[in-house]
């Protein structure tokens, strides 16, 4: 339909009436204090003409890498006034939390100021507080505020209230909002030498209530998906809602047999383009791990089809260098991955999409390689019995490395695809 100057001058200024409006119920105090802003009716019904969760979006750049760092984490403005925090990025896990002054019986070095928390506490009984606790019919000591407890894979853990506070968030079509949300107030850490990072808290997006994805799903803004994109070169991008090309992604079913994790399979592990003959591996994919892990059959099979590859090539075993479980030397020391790709073939898992055809899961060798800072090539994928992982399989960072990573929670769908990870993509009509 065609319009005349008139008619769009006056959608033009209705449009900017909207957004004006939205962006300032959600950035500004009420004057009656700091309890009584931004409820969470007022963000879903507010900005759901402005906002259309089919279309709407949100990009946040990363920082970090798998190797020296070994995370890649955000900068989220959480709080009144909005403070900037470093987060950790983990699929792997539901809860986003801050260590925080209230006050803190165990924190460790984080690069701000600890976090304060806000007096809007989660009821002890409220479906938010029961996703986290580890029954259903727990008990609550104190109605009035949510306690939980929290332990991760690698040894750490955290003690926690769950209260509700102010996310600044920027979303794609230019629009800025301060979404109320739970979060964690984390005043009691547990760090193991490998888990510790100088980070403010942990960004959860796992597949829980209190995910944030989910969080944002249920207020009405985004869609529920979420995505990321690392580059090996350090940094990358984190989205939530429609921020991708489906045509250039392929897909897999999520695990209906895991109700946690970002789960697929089965899948056969896959050598050089050669089956392997492992099979029915399980393959969860979570950022919170910056390696891969797989189970100690699928692990033992890659290290004799890897080893029986490289012979007669001129690497050798470097047993001195404690880097990770495996390393090679060359002659001289390897500067890049390119030096000795060459040497390597890819690894895939082959998953069973429901038919014919099977979606793989292509991990190339800069996708499971490291070069030490002694200069030799390691390999990124361990043995997950070691760590207490049993049977299942977990890809982690290095694996997921220049692919664009998509999950569908709405669909139930796991989706890959190659792309440039070190640009981030800043456009209203992002396509990924």
């Amino acid at each position: 339909m065609k319009m005349g100057k008139a008619e769009m001058m006056l959608l033009a200024m209705m449009l900017l009436f909207n957004i004006s409006y939205c962006s300032a119920w959600f950035g500004n105090r009420h004057k009656s204090g700091r309890n009584s802003i931004l409820p969470s009716q007022a963000t879903s019904s507010s900005c759901s003409r402005l906002l259309n969760p089919v279309g709407s979006s949100v990009v946040i750049p990363l920082h970090g890498n798998v190797y020296p760092v070994g995370f890649y984490n955000v900068t989220l403005n959480i709080g009144q006034p909005p403070r900037p925090y470093f987060l950790d990025v983990d699929t792997g896990s539901d809860l986003t939390w801050l260590q925080c002054d209230a006050p803190c019986t165990h924190c460790s070095e984080t690069p701000h100021p600890l976090y304060r928390p806000s007096n809007d506490f989660v009821p002890c009984k409220d479906p938010l507080c029961a996703s986290l606790q580890p029954s259903e019919d727990y008990i609550c000591e104190n109605p009035d505020q949510c306690d939980y407890e929290i332990n991760y894979a690698d040894q750490y853990s955290t003690l926690g209230v769950l209260l509700n506070d102010v996310y600044l968030l920027n979303f794609t079509n230019g629009v800025q909002l301060k979404v109320r949300m739970a979060l964690g107030c984390g005043y009691d850490q547990v760090f193991s030498p490998s888990s510790y990072h100088p980070l403010d808290g942990i960004l959860g997006l796992g597949r829980g209530k209190t995910s944030l994805i989910s969080q944002l799903n249920s207020q009405g803004l985004v869609r529920n998906v979420i995505g990321h994109c690392l580059s090996s070169q350090g940094g990358g991008y984190i989205f939530f809602g429609n921020a991708y090309d489906s045509a250039r992604v392929t897909w897999t079913a999520i695990s209906s047999l895991d109700s946690k994790h970002y789960s697929a399979g089965p899948a056969e592990l896959v050598f050089g383009g050669r089956k392997t003959g492992v099979g029915s591996l399980t393959a969860v994919f979570d950022t919170g791990s910056s390696y891969s892990y797989f189970n100690s059959h699928a692990y033992q099979a890659l290290l004799s089809w890897l080893k029986k590859d490289l012979t007669g090539k001129p690497l050798k075993a470097a047993p001195d260098d404690q880097t990770l479980p495996l390393c090679w030397h060359g002659r001289r020391p390897f500067r890049s991955i390119r030096e000795v790709r060459k040497y390597f073939k890819p690894v895939a898992l082959s998953f069973n999409s429901g038919g014919r055809v099977k979606a793989q899961f292509e991990i190339a060798p800069e996708a499971y390689l490291i070069i030490s800072n002694l200069g030799n090539v390691c390999l990124g994928i361990l043995d997950g019995s070691e760590i207490g992982l049993e049977e299942l399989n977990l890809i982690g960072d290095i694996s997921m490395q220049d692919k664009v990573m998509v999950f569908e929670n709405e669909k139930k769908l796991i989706g890959w695809g190659p792309a440039d990870c070190s640009r981030v993509p800043k456009s209203r009509g992002v396509s990924i």
